[in-house]
């Protein structure tokens, strides 16, 4: 590479870090741009770099799956983010989970640390004019930058609700109904499991049903993402759609008494110490008071302490396959805006949240 600017990376994010970190390493000058926390967004809780906001797993790590074999691809060509990843990992049975706190943390020394990147807290408010820029702020983008964009790319951009699940503390959890296990014993007792019978699965389905949500955009369509859907939106679907998803009891007998039960809520730790549990495939757009009123009917959550509780997001893409080029280069290449970067901070224009995947079968 023959270029003297640095190159211009907006973003930081997953995709942002690891772009400014494999430039770096190969000698190349970065400006990574993040505009937190001079702008913030209604996802983020910090500053750091590739905060996670929705889920800690980073789903199968296995080499029997396509998701695992990417990961390792990954590790071959010195990825950061899956080094930091493997560094702060947390018990997930086959999947690759982290501590979300720790991972944001040590991603950010990294890049800190990295003499060829510059890190600038300002919000960028249009597509640059000229040089190299790398654009990856992913669906949190604000308001003016995805303008810009949709002018840049010829099209709207599109969009899809998203949602995150709760996180409560394991003291909050009686170890004496629930049981620790990794569905078909994949990585030992990484999970623990609140059991339901066929009774206390139904009741739990007429409150899910019955609770009130937090109402949406009257003028928008709810789209939701189909990896990511609330708890209340699967269970329209059908009474049974959550005991064959995220609550599915298939490879999860009870060792207390060999049993399957009928129906199994996961929790998956969250930080390295084990003190905070996220409540796996429980997406939900119920409103605060909502939530602890039926979460707490579950077996073994009876006194659930909640540190988050979950809540709905809007994302925002783009068509790639008709705004992109196979290497992800901007069609014909050319900017159509004629304002490169800010020079006073601008205000906060938060239009999306949410950037990772809550599988229900994150650890199939």
């Amino acid at each position: 590479m023959t270029e003297t600017a640095p190159v211009r990376v907006i973003g930081g994010g997953l995709a942002g870090a690891e772009a400014a970190y494999q430039l770096a390493r190969r000698g190349i000058g970065v400006e990574l741009w993040e505009m937190r926390p001079v702008t913030g967004t209604e996802a983020h809780k910090t500053d750091r770099l590739a905060e996670l906001v929705c889920s800690n797993s980073f789903r199968d790590d296995s080499m029997g799956t396509a998701v695992g074999v990417l990961k390792q691809e990954m590790r071959a060509m010195d990825s950061l983010i899956m080094r930091v990843a493997d560094q702060v990992r947390v018990p997930a049975g086959s999947a690759l989970a982290v501590d979300r706190e720790r991972f944001s943390e040590v991603v950010t020394e990294e890049v800190e640390g990295l003499a060829e990147v510059n890190i600038r807290r300002q919000e960028v408010e249009a597509v640059p004019e000229g040089g190299v820029t790398i654009i990856a702020t992913g669906p949190l983008t604000s308001s003016a930058l995805s303008e810009s964009i949709a002018r840049t790319v010829g099209s709207r951009h599109l969009y899809f609700y998203d949602a995150l699940s709760p996180i409560i503390t394991a003291e909050s959890i009686d170890m004496n109904v629930v049981y620790r296990a990794a569905r078909y014993g994949k990585g030992g007792d990484d999970y623990i499991n609140c059991p339901l019978d066929e009774a206390e699965y139904d009741r739990l389905i007429d409150e899910i049903l019955a609770a009130e949500t937090m109402p949406l955009r009257s003028f928008e369509k709810c789209i939701y993402f189909e990896g990511c859907m609330p708890v209340e939106e699967l269970a329209r679907r059908g009474r049974k759609t959550l005991s064959f998803g995220p609550m599915k009891p298939v490879g999860l007998e009870d060792p207390r008494t060999g049993q399957r039960p009928h129906a199994v809520l996961q929790l998956r730790q969250d930080d390295t110490a084990g003190r905070l549990f996220s409540m796996v495939g429980f997406q939900t757009k119920m409103t605060y008071g909502e939530q602890r009123r039926v979460f707490r009917m579950i077996p073994g959550l009876e006194h659930a302490e909640f540190v988050r509780l979950g809540s709905l997001h809007r994302n925002t893409y783009i068509d790639s396959p008709k705004a992109l080029t196979a290497a992800l280069t901007v069609q014909g290449g050319n900017s159509l805006d004629s304002t490169a970067y800010p020079t006073q901070p601008s205000p906060q224009m938060s239009i999306s949240q949410g950037i990772d995947e809550e599988s229900p079968h994150a650890q199939e």
